[in-house]
């Protein structure tokens, strides 16, 4: 409800309609009983009575009624006067469903506001929470919430919205008519509906937590489907897809089966409510039969087919609410899971030191850092000064990667500080530091979308001329020219429709366009072949040029020309040095060299 308080001003209006509604609602069942009298007791119709005085009551308003159905019996007719009481009970039925229709676009409004809202929070929150808040959970259920919660949030409490507001309205203004015509009867037949109330709430009292349930395990299939599509090659390779079918069919067995004991308790309340209904009213009817035997109903035949005909209109909306109860507890069970990614605490706090540029050196000190208990670096410590090249070098699992994750602050360090220019990164404004900064990954993240807007993703204010000269820098724009809509070309998901060479180019050439003072190389060639990796190779050495550059390097071939390289091991710095004093050294860096067959 938080996400309403905007739109406060639609409130007044919404209400407004919804009373006058109301109003001509009962006005629209009233009008049975002259219909009545006109079909069946017409008699007494066209007697002249006398105009009523003023007052603010129900009973001046029909003696106003019975007054002017009297004077156009009296000049046109019982025709005259079943014409007359039929367009009023039209002209009321019109002017409540109007008001009604109205009411009802106001909620629209304000319901797709709220939830165009809620989707961009939750799209924002996603981009600002740290990448380890994904590392513990499933992709597939975030994007079950972010899609299949959200729709169940407006399916469900959102789309009774007007059942809250609206029906309380509607059971009010019915129940003040009933007391009005019959207390007794009314306070004899309301003993009743507390029952009914407890029933349902008990029945559907244990739907919130089955439907979280549920949108759980949706978010496993989505994961498994996921997964299955994306590593369709391996799948294929290793005959894999029995084992995945099977290991899918158990998660969507269970998920059918907690889904088929909440939907079945919320089908439940709809006929149960209507059954416990049914059976008040016959109460009511037998109720009422007893009265007027022994003459104690206190009014006629087609008054008390009007006092029932409220009484079921009372029985409706309270129908209606005791379903949207219903659909409500599965709604509250998506908004938990979706408010657990909006309530998320990022990891990584925004610093408040401001910092436009690059003068000095970037400098790790006795950095450690653990993935939960884990430890992966320790006491790591190096310096690399503005306009050298420090490469970072060491077995599967030494910890390179996790160092070009701590300098941007994708993760914090354990223990020991990362300083630019002397500063903690911790507090620099994290816009001010990744601005300083571009990186080219081993996994090159290309986004469905044009060459050019890949290229400037991020960027505003960019000339198509600087475009292809980062292209050009980044040996990306022969190929990009021979594209069939050349800068205009949609390359896919992910890139897809381009090669590794060529989606690690355009990585460059964004990276490039941005122009850093630092750059960050994190195994930019090693999934490429041998011909890919020469071209990539010479654009990172031209975007290399009079830059601050970490590289971290597994084809030691590509960095022997770096000012300073560390080589790490098990999370230490084991030797430091450049390429020929190490080579020399005939230590583990020595090894890895010969072992790549590199003289």
């Amino acid at each position: 409800m938080s996400y309403g308080r905007p739109y406060t001003k639609y409130w007044p209006p919404y209400l407004f309609l919804s009373v006058v509604s109301l109003v001509f609602g009962i006005i629209n069942y009233a009008l049975l009983g002259p219909l009545l009298t006109v079909l069946f007791e017409n008699g007494d119709i066209a007697t002249a009575k006398a105009l009523p005085e003023f007052e603010l009551s129900v009973d001046y308003f029909s003696a106003l009624f019975s007054w002017v159905l009297s004077q156009v019996a009296v000049k046109h007719g019982v025709i005259g006067a079943l014409v007359f009481v039929c367009l009023a009970l039209v002209f009321a039925c019109f002017i409540c469903d109007l008001c009604r229709y109205l009411s009802q676009r106001i909620l629209v409004n304000m319901r797709t506001r709220l939830l165009k809202n809620l989707r961009n929070d939750i799209f924002r929150k996603i981009t600002s929470l740290d990448i380890g808040y994904f590392s513990d959970r499933r992709k597939g259920d975030v994007l079950s919430i972010v899609s299949n919660d959200v729709n169940e949030v407006q399916n469900s409490v959102t789309g009774s919205f007007h059942i809250i507001l609206r029906e309380p309205l509607l059971v009010l203004g019915f129940l003040a008519m009933l007391f009005y015509m019959s207390p007794r009867l009314t306070a004899v037949s309301l003993v009743a509906l507390p029952v009914c109330a407890i029933f349902v709430t008990r029945l559907t009292r244990r739907m919130r937590a089955g439907s979280k349930e549920a949108q759980t395990l949706l978010g496993a299939i989505i994961s498994h489907f996921e997964e299955a599509v994306s590593g369709l090659r391996v799948v294929r390779a290793f005959g894999a897809g029995e084992y995945l079918a099977s290991r899918f069919e158990k998660v969507n067995e269970k998920q059918r089966q907690v889904l088929r004991s909440v939907s079945n308790r919320q089908e439940m309340a709809s006929p149960t409510s209507e059954f416990l209904g049914i059976t008040i009213a016959a109460v009511v009817l037998f109720y009422g039969g007893w009265l007027n035997i022994h003459g104690q109903l206190g009014m006629g035949w087609q008054q008390f087919i009007v006092y029932i005909m409220f009484y079921w209109k009372v029985l409706e909306p309270a129908k209606a609410i005791a379903n949207s109860y219903a659909g409500i507890q599965k709604g509250l069970a998506s908004g938990e899971r979706i408010f657990s990614i909006l309530d998320a605490e990022p990891q990584i706090k925004d610093g408040v030191i401001r910092l436009d540029c690059f003068d000095k050196e970037l400098k790790l000190s006795n950095v450690s850092f653990a993935y939960d208990s884990e430890p992966v670096l320790k006491n790591v410590s190096f310096t690399v000064p503005k306009g050298k090249t420090v490469a970072i070098v060491g077995p599967s699992g030494a910890g390179k990667s996790t160092i070009a994750d701590l300098i941007p602050r994708f993760r914090d360090v354990s223990s020991g500080s990362v300083t630019v220019d002397g500063v903690d990164v911790r507090d620099v404004r994290l816009a001010d530091l990744v601005s300083l900064m571009g990186i080219v990954g081993q996994e090159t993240i290309l986004f469905n979308d044009t060459v050019y807007a890949n290229i400037t993703f991020g960027m505003e204010g960019v000339s198509e001329e600087q475009v292809r000269s980062a292209a050009r820098t980044a040996n990306a724009e022969e190929f990009i020219e021979k594209l069939p809509l050349g800068y205009q070309t949609n390359i896919g998901d992910r890139g897809s429709k381009l090669s590794g060479g060529q989606r690690q180019r355009i990585a460059i050439a964004r990276a490039v366009l941005k122009n850093p003072p630092i750059l960050i190389l994190d195994e930019a060639t090693s999934s490429l072949d041998t011909e890919s990796e020469h071209l990539v190779q010479e654009a990172i050495s031209k975007l290399m040029v009079n830059r601050t550059c970490i590289v971290v390097a597994h084809r030691l071939s590509t960095i022997r020309h770096a000012d300073n390289i560390v080589v790490l091991k098990e999370g230490r710095v084991v030797e430091e040095g450049n390429h020929e004093f190490l080579f020399a050294n005939d230590g583990l860096y020595s090894h890895l060299c010969k072992l790549q067959y590199f003289e």
